[in-house]
């Protein structure tokens, strides 16, 4: 992926429902099939428990999402030089 193109919203990124499963695994670092495959048995054991959970997660996310939003990275095309002050230019030309 280039620097250029941006990733679309969780809701609507293509492999997800709500993008909550997604969001936490981004947010703490780890692959999402694993809270996906857990919900999936907990819908088993008991669907409204599961659900519940689901949507009070997907708040959560949603809420973090809002008050903390990621910036944006900067653009590798634009390269701001500092200009070494002249004690580290001498020091430079000394050590060449």
């Amino acid at each position: 992926m280039s620097a250029h193109e941006t990733q679309p919203a969780l809701p609507l990124r293509p492999h997800t429902i709500l993008g909550v499963c997604e969001g936490i695994g981004e947010d703490f670092g780890f692959n999402p099939v694993w809270l996906r495959v857990l919900f999936a048995v907990s819908v088993l054991v008991s669907p409204t428990m599961a659900f519940g959970a689901y949507l009070a997660l997907g708040v959560v996310v949603l809420a973090s999402r809002l008050l903390f939003p990621n910036p944006k990275p900067a653009d590798p095309e634009v390269v701001v030089e500092r200009a070494a002050p002249a004690n580290e230019q001498r020091e430079l030309a000394k050590a060449a």
